[in-house]
């Protein structure tokens, strides 16, 4: 965090300081977790329902924390005071931010790829100069600030993926950190549950780019007709990427290697390059075509562009994570999260790397699915069926409508079998597997990446890496 005193501090989050010298400066991390915390700190202490922070806020001064920011007075600990911890932690990122005048923020959103796009972009701003991305999906109303917070006068861009719940979230995150640059990559079908319909997530998603200034710009997919949509939300300028023929940057002949990754000609106003990733899935298109606008936009050329989509690699993990073990068996750890859509993706991508070998898929349970919950599961039974998977592992009984769907399917050659929990699904493929086998491991955080866990490790007990 930039250094503020604490008298700054208290008057950006409408507190008020005890036991406390105003003029004493924060110039370390701002830290929710005190095992964290390092000399110049800020400790933020959370009330939560089992672990209240403010009986860790003294060990946190003692560790070297400048103050606590919290909702009580701690006897003997230097505290901001405020009513409510975490809305005072987003006014402190809003005020940190905006003393940043040469930081540049860029947001996005989307119902599935966000923090895999999200790493691709910060891979790609990092060349142009200091960037904060936060790990993994960190994109609610304690990550996003908390995030924000890392920024330096010496930080030129800010990636920030930016989830959502229900409508108004993405808006109060956008009041918290203000984005300069918007990218919205899909509107699905996860999260249905909580929104009701596609349109509903689209309006939430869309409050991204209702966000920007006049003078922003929006990074739309032009392949998805709710996302082009939203370019009559915004003021900003707008761009578009993806396949179609209107889209600014492009993608031709995509073709997929042996092991899924894709190749493709970079069309941009500027001119064309060639693109070779390293990255598993056709989806990946996609998503590098959103990090090349972005790049693009802030000056860095197509061929450069290009090159440099060639060397990104994975940062986040369990996230299409491709590896294979020394008895010849290829694993596709995309065990972090799953809805529908991201399934079909995933699923695709084991169909293309499977000609010659066989496939099996270990798929979990989807959340957050509502209403749409049965058939979301029974629609990814039918596609694992209909692309030819040859063993389908359903882990859980809430899962089960996945193995109907599949079995549904008569002319499918493959089977399907429902199983009790990980340890079932583990037993099954460590005796059945042999050379030349593709698995896919997803699910929704349903403890699927036991079974990518156990896959990690071969006979003689090495752990087996990408």
């Amino acid at each position: 965090m930039i250094p503020l005193s604490l008298a700054e501090v208290a008057s950006a989050v409408d507190g008020r300081l005890t036991a406390a010298d105003p003029d004493a400066r924060v110039t370390g991390p701002v830290e929710f977790d005190s095992r964290k915390v390092t000399a110049g700190a800020l400790f933020v202490a959370f009330a939560g329902e089992k672990v209240d922070g403010h009986d860790y806020a003294a060990a946190a001064v003692a560790a070297g924390a400048v103050a606590v920011l919290g909702t009580r007075e701690v006897p003997g600990v230097p505290m901001v005071l405020v009513d409510d911890a975490l809305a005072a932690m987003g006014r402190l990122a809003r005020a940190v931010v905006d003393r940043l005048p040469e930081l540049t923020v860029i947001g996005l959103t989307g119902s599935s790829g966000k923090t895999s796009t999200k790493d691709l972009i910060a891979q790609l701003t990092v060349r142009l100069g200091p960037t904060v991305a936060p790990p993994g999906s960190f994109n609610n109303e304690l990550g996003h600030p908390y995030t924000a917070l890392q920024a330096t006068p010496e930080t030129r861009f800010l990636v920030l993926e930016k989830g959502a719940r229900g409508i108004g979230h993405v808006r109060y995150l956008c009041e918290v950190v203000p984005p300069r640059i918007s990218v919205v990559l899909n509107v699905g079908v996860a999260h249905l549950g909580e929104f009701g319909s596609r349109e509903n997530i689209a309006l939430a998603k869309g409050e991204l780019v209702e966000s920007l200034p006049a003078d922003g710009l929006a990074v739309l997919n032009a392949d998805d007709a709710l996302v082009d949509a939203m370019a009559a939300r915004t003021a900003a300028r707008v761009v578009r990427y993806g396949e179609a023929a209107h889209a600014d940057v492009r993608a031709v002949d995509v073709t997929l290697d042996e092991r899924g990754r894709p190749s493709y000609t970079l069309v941009t106003p500027e001119g064309s390059a060639p693109v070779r990733l390293r990255l598993t899935g056709r989806h990946q298109v996609s998503n590098s075509l959103a990090a090349a606008a972005v790049a693009r936009e802030l000056g860095m050329p197509p061929a450069e562009v290009a090159t440099a989509l060639g060397e990104l690699g994975l940062v986040s993990t369990r996230r299409m994570d491709v590896f294979e073990r020394p008895d010849g068996v290829t694993v596709i750890d995309d065990s972090y999260n799953a809805n529908p859509a991201s399934t079909a993706v995933a699923l695709r991508a084991l169909a293309g790397m499977g000609r010659g070998g066989r496939t099996f898929a270990v798929l979990g349970y989807m959340a957050e699915l509502g209403e749409y919950e049965r058939e979301g599961h029974r629609e990814v039974g039918r596609l694992a069926a209909e692309l030819g998977v040859d063993r389908l592992l359903v882990v859980g009984e809430p899962a089960a409508p996945i193995h109907e769907g599949a079995t549904a399917v008569s002319d499918w050659g493959g089977e399907s079998v429902l199983l009790t929990d990980q340890a079932a699904a583990v037993e099954v493929l460590r005796s059945e597997l042999r050379q030349g086998d593709v698995v896919l491991v997803k699910g929704s955080r349903y403890r699927t990446w036991e079974v990518a866990d156990a896959l990690r490790v071969d006979a003689a007990g090495d752990e087996v890496t990408a």
